[in-house]
């Protein structure tokens, strides 16, 4: 089995989405499978289902030039491959524990259509020995008379960061490829030497990732492990910033000084309302559950957990020491993505922030510059921009920092609204500025809050 250029990408969520179009970018012919019909047509038109800085442009240029092409018909795509990127979701599933539902599904329907060598390349965030399962699963469903050696199975975790994927994809830190079979594991080395060589256009010869080749079960545990420890670094500075509050620090100074250690760095340790997206919890839950496996007790990874869950409702908390009662005041709420740049709202920290203010009988309105509605939230009101969701507001709430949201003009805001309290859960905005405009400003980690100087 030789690369050809030919690779197909199942599944068209965030991850497949991404890695069909930059693999088409770096030249490769690329066909892309995807079940759901609806999305199958947005696909083919090269509109992305989901907003993502960057992707469309990209997907139109390659759906246009004929390098990509969507289907749901996995025969036709085992037919113009040899390679095959394997990208459907694993939501949490029992006892923390991923579903690999939609893994089994797919390797189930490639197992069908497979007649000719293929090698499968899982970036779907599997457990560890998920590589045999898959060739397994595969096998089982080889037609009559097709050899099981057909099939070779090379781990190949994402680290896509939504809102960043692109850049993420093209200009990474390390590429991790886990497989017993050295010569699978050099064809899928192939397939991202444009970017180890940082050859395509737009390329930055400077920037070279590293390669990691490793076995397959390693190569698993390094997604979940990198994820957990982003996770437990952001819990930890959340921790110091609630003792920061209560000692008079500015964790903002903390953190700075904290960064300036080569061994520690300065990214993932802004005090906010913490982390949520598709990937964190879950991913923590996922190890700490092999680790109960095992008979292990996973403190850390628990620990980080709870800190995080208890970091949303603090929120609310500082609220309520401002606002009593809380019941009947008009709170608004700016962010709603779990992050900026993004549509995505899973487990995203506002839904738990609104729905605790809801429950004690808040009036909750939202904004967000993506996010136009929250299915699960049917009471939460949404507003068309930052300042009508602050129509005589009691309180302003920041969860998601996106810079239309960062740069609001405070006088406008305090003009806008009935109360005074601005909670700034992702400390963007200037104290000064707000407590100027006669506001009162209170952070995360910040010590007290900032009185109106007038």
């Amino acid at each position: 089995m030789g690369l050809q250029n030919s690779i197909a990408v199942i599944g068209s969520g965030y991850v497949g989405t991404v890695v069909a179009a930059c693999m088409a970018t770096l030249g490769h012919d690329v066909v892309g499978v995807e079940i759901d019909r609806t999305k199958l047509e947005l696909l083919r038109n090269g509109n992305a289902p989901f907003f993502e800085p960057g992707l469309e442009h990209r997907l139109r240029d390659a759906v246009d030039s004929g390098r990509l092409l969507f289907t749901d018909d996995f025969d036709l795509a085992l037919e113009r491959s040899e390679v095959v990127f394997l990208c459907v979701d694993t939501p949490p599933g029992e006892n923390g524990h991923p579903n690999t539902s939609s893994v089994a599904a797919a390797a189930r329907a490639l197992g069908k259509a497979m007649y000719k060598p293929h090698l499968l390349v899982t970036k779907s965030t599997v457990p560890d020995g998920s590589g045999h399962w898959l060739a397994t699963t595969v096998e089982t469903e080889l037609p009559d008379g097709v050899d099981p050696s057909v099939i070779s199975v090379v781990s190949n975790p994402e680290f896509l960061r939504e809102g960043s994927a692109i850049n993420d994809f093209l200009y990474p830190d390390r590429i991790v490829l886990g497989g017993d079979d050295p010569e699978a594991v050099q064809l899928v080395q192939e397939a991202y030497q444009p970017i180890l060589d940082q050859s395509f256009p737009g390329g930055h010869s400077a920037h070279r990732p590293v390669l990691v080749r490793t076995d397959r079960s390693t190569a698993e545990t390094i997604k979940y492990a990198a994820n957990a420890f982003l996770a437990t670094k952001i819990s930890f500075v959340n921790e110091i910033a609630e003792i920061c509050e209560w000692v008079g620090a500015d964790i903002d100074e903390v953190a700075y000084a904290l960064g300036l250690d080569k061994r520690i760095s300065p990214e993932f340790l802004s005090a906010g309302v913490g982390w949520g997206g598709s990937c964190f919890a879950k991913d923590l839950e996922a190890l700490a559950a092999t680790a109960r496996s095992h008979g292990q007790t996973p403190l850390i990874l628990e620990a980080a957990t709870k800190v995080n869950q208890h970091q949303r409702h603090r929120l609310v908390r500082k609220l309520q020491q401002h606002l009593r009662p809380l019941r009947g005041s008009r709170i608004a709420l700016l962010g709603l993505a779990f992050k900026p740049n993004t549509d995505d709202i899973r487990d995203a920290p506002a839904i738990t922030i609104a729905s605790s203010l809801i429950e004690k009988g808040a009036i909750v309105r939202g904004y967000d510059p993506m996010v136009k509605a929250i299915p699960e939230l049917p009471t939460l009101q949404m507003a068309s921009d930052p300042y009508s969701a602050l129509e005589r507001a009691d309180a302003l709430i920041l969860v998601t920092e996106w810079d239309e949201l960062t740069s609001l003009d405070f006088h406008e805001v305090a003009f806008r609204m009935r109360g005074r309290v601005v909670l700034d859960g992702r400390n963007c905005f200037n104290p000064g500025a707000v407590a100027r405009a006669g506001l009162i400003y209170e952070g995360v980690g910040k010590g007290w809050p900032e009185i109106p100087l007038n």
